[in-house]
């Protein structure tokens, strides 16, 4: 049920994000969502890719600091109000999201949002019992 995400700090400079997607490239990795977040010194790019040993081994090896982290991949309804019925549930149970990001495959079906939780395992079973759709890794890394 947990997803590994890989994260690239980055410098905020240009040409760096580039350099990270053409060696992901290059040794046919793919991409299946990724987050970009920025300060005015460096980024934080975060990944779901799919293979996520062979993306740190890459990108270690050209020099970047990279760690890997647990996430939490969830189906919302695509309509209004999906994303509110999931984070009320979270919040009742006192689980706090520490980031999240999102993705639509196709339109007026499912969104697919990736979470980090302050406690992953309590936010399974939270989702769980409300009959949230959890994907597993193997079926992301085949979005």
């Amino acid at each position: 049920m947990k997803v590994e995400q890989i994260s690239i700090f980055l410098e905020n400079k240009s040409g760096r994000l580039a350099e990270v997607t053409g060696l992901l490239a290059k040794n046919n990795i793919n991409i299946r969502a990724l987050s970009l977040a920025d300060t005015s010194d460096f980024g934080i790019l975060r990944l779901i890719v799919n293979d996520t040993e062979k993306a740190k081994a890459v990108l270690k090896e050209q020099g970047f600091t990279v760690g890997k982290t647990e996430v939490v991949a969830i189906e919302v309804p695509d309509r209004p109000g999906g994303l509110a019925g999931i984070l009320k549930t979270l919040g009742e149970k006192g689980i706090n999201v520490e980031y999240m990001y999102a993705f639509v495959q196709s339109s007026g079906e499912h969104a697919i949002i990736i979470f980090r939780f302050d406690d992953i395992d309590s936010a399974i079973d939270a989702l769980q019992s409300a009959g949230v759709r959890i994907l597993r890794g193997e079926e992301l890394y085949k979005i």
